[in-house]
This record gives structure tokens, sequence and C-alpha cells, in this order.
């Protein structure tokens, strides 16, 4: 099968090294040259996936079978017509432009399925954003409607802070859509991903819940398995079965939840592998997260997902600009017990940019904060230079 992989980082590179592996052609693209999934891809090609007609133009092209989405930032209103052609869109354009767009996502769980989700309102100005803000109330969080990894994400706690969200939500928003959601702050005691597995001929299955930790929106550590209760637990599968459901089409999906007094609350979906899900990378399960992903694409069965073993990921970040980065202290992280790394190949860094991660793994019977706290000792050894 030929598959055409729009975005092509840390995570679209370890899909790519997937399906290289059973047998796929991979033809990564991306808005910049050499970037991680490049690397690793048959074919590559460089474009701005916002513009349509160069979308068209690769896609006409090449011919796929499949279209994978690894990023926000595209052109999606065009999957519908390249399903028209018999192209298999991942999960489905649906799912793409539904979950692309944080307004279209948030309105289907919350008003056409009943999901419990934060009170919320949308701006598209900063008068329109102080209006939600009296809606839902201090302290809120405020994200632009396209964005990813925490970009545009801050906190609302008092008056003075409304314009500055407003000017750096609108910085850091992806695509042409100048728009933001506000949400009340839910009172959480923890928050997971759970990687729901969605097959075109058999049941859906669940990972174990993903722990994550996060600054400014990015997620830090992650670790397999979160505690939960079996209540909460059931309740999440129910919410990401039902929407996931419907989205439509098969794949695994990244879904978010928040873990209150008061139950469970939705609060994002990435119909992709997810960031925390890099945790799998560490062997926690029988298949990680890109494996899943792309068996479930290609139709391939998957009888069950087992959790093997604890782990836990560390994100290694670049702390200034560099046009060719480089690191130090790889010899110490692989000198480790049960400890691995991945680093992703990104050509270039930024303060912040996530450039590589720790891996460890342990017994399920180790206590998950041991293992966390080896990851981010490990993730402490490397540095990364300009």
């Amino acid at each position: 099968m030929k598959i055409l992989l729009l975005g092509s980082g840390e995570l679209g590179k370890e899909f790519t090294i997937a399906a290289q592996r059973i047998g796929q052609t991979v033809i990564a693209v991306d808005s910049y040259e050499n970037a991680p999934a490049m690397q690793v891809a048959h074919d590559f090609e460089v474009i701005n996936m916002l513009d349509g007609d160069a979308l068209d133009k690769i896609v006409a092209k090449h011919q796929p079978d499949f279209i994978v989405p690894e990023i926000e930032a595209i052109r999606t209103e065009r999957f519908y017509d390249y399903e028209k052609q018999g192209i298999t869109v991942v999960p489905s354009a649906k799912a793409a432009n539904f979950t692309m767009n944080r307004k279209a996502i948030r309105d289907l769980a919350s008003k056409e399925l009943g999901l419990k989700t934060a009170k919320y309102r949308y701006a598209t100005t900063a008068e329109e954003l102080q209006k939600g803000v009296e809606a839902v109330g201090m302290p809120c969080v405020v994200k632009p409607l396209m964005s990813s990894s925490g970009k545009g994400q801050s906190t609302i706690k008092i008056q003075a802070d409304i314009e500055k969200a407003w000017s750096y939500a609108v910085e850091g928003s992806r695509g042409d859509v100048v728009e933001v959601i506000v949400e009340a702050f839910v009172k959480f005691n923890s928050e997971i991903t759970l990687l729901t597995v969605v097959q075109n001929n058999n049941p859906t299955l669940f990972c174990a819940p993903i722990g994550h930790r996060q600054e400014r929106g990015d997620y830090q550590e992650s670790w397999q398995p979160a505690r939960i209760s079996d209540k909460d637990l059931y309740e999440a599968q129910d919410m990401a079965e039902k929407v996931t459901e419907s989205l439509g089409g098969a794949g695994l999906f990244g879904v978010e939840f928040f873990l209150a007094d008061d139950g469970v609350y939705f609060s994002e979906l990435s119909p992709r592998p997810h960031d925390t899900g890099m945790v799998t990378l560490a062997g926690t399960q029988n298949f990680n997260e890109f494996e899943l992903h792309l068996r479930a694409i290609l139709s391939l069965p998957i009888f069950e997902i087992t959790l093997e073993k604890s782990g836990a990921s560390a994100v290694i970040l670049a702390s200034e600009n560099s046009e060719n980065p480089s690191f130090t202290g790889i010899e110490k992280i692989a000198s480790l017990p049960k400890t691995d790394f991945r680093i992703f190949g990104k050509p270039t860094s930024r303060p912040y940019r996530r450039m590589a991660v720790a891996l460890v793994n342990d017994t399920l019977e180790t206590p998950i904060e041991e293992v966390v706290e080896k990851a981010k000792k490990a993730a402490s050894l490397v540095t990364v230079h300009s």
C-alpha cells in the first residue's frame, strides 16, 4: 500500500518506521525539508499543506491508497473529495475535519453526544473573549481552535490576563482560523490519555490509560499505567467509544480526559498517535501506538492489547535556537538499565522544542512514581547544543 503522510514530525517518523517494517510505502510531507519522517520514508514532498491546490497536486501525483494526517494545519476540507476518489483518509474525512478544529469536536462531544465537558465559550475578538470569560468564570483556560503541543494556550486568573491571553492564542494558532475557545477550569485530580483503537471488522480496543504532566501546555512526562478507578475507566472507555464511533473510520485515537471528584470530563481528541503515547516505545505493550495505528488502518486484526510492563517517557528539550543542533550525554543515558532514548532528528532547534525523549520500563509491581523519576533523571543527562 502507498501512504501519503501529511506531517512528518517525530510521531510521523515512528509511524513510518512501523510501516516500513511490514512493507508499506510512505511519502512524507511537511512544510520544511529533512523533517524527521522524511529521513526514513521512501519519498518526500515539501509544501504548505494549507494550500489546497498544492495538496491536490501531490495527491494526484502519488495516487496514494491512504492519506494519514499527523498535524492540524492542513486544508482538511479537501479530504471529502479524496474519499470520493476512492482514497482512504485516516481515520476518515469527517474525523480529520472535526478534530483539527476544537470547536467541531467540542460541540460534537458536548451538544450531540452529551458527554461531560468543562463549561466553554468561543471568541473571535478580544471583546468576545472578555464576554466568554465572564460567562465561564475565572480561572479559565484559553486555547486557539487550531493548534498543537500547547501552542497559544494560557490560563486567565485575573482581568489583566485577558488581553495577553488573546494575543498569545492568536500568535500560537495554526492555520487561518482566528478563533479561540475559553474553558472553565476543571478542578481535576489527574488527566489521562486513553489510546483507543478502532478496527474495521473487529471490536474497539483500549490501551492501559496513560498519565502525563504538562508545562506551557505541552507534555513533559508520561507514564503507563496511570492510576484510575474501575468506575472512571469504564466511564472514559464508554465516552471514547461513543465519540470515535461518531467520527467514523479506523485507526488509533488519543482521547484525553480530566479525572475529577465528580467524575470524568472529556477534554480533547487526536485522530492519530498521541505525543504522550510515546511511552509505549518503552515496551509497555505488545504493540506500540504506531504499530496499532498502522494495523488498524490496514485492517490487520488486532486480537488484544496487553500491558507487559510499566513505563515512563520524559522529553528532552532545546534551550536555544540552532541551525545545527547536537547532543551530549548520550553515552550516559545509554549506560542506564531498562532505559532507552529516541533522538528525533529535527534539523533545527528553538527554546522548548522537543528534540528527543528518554524511555524507561520496569515491572508492573514497581511504583509508577519511581519509574517516572528514573525517566526524568535519564532525560536530564542529555543536553541539546547549538
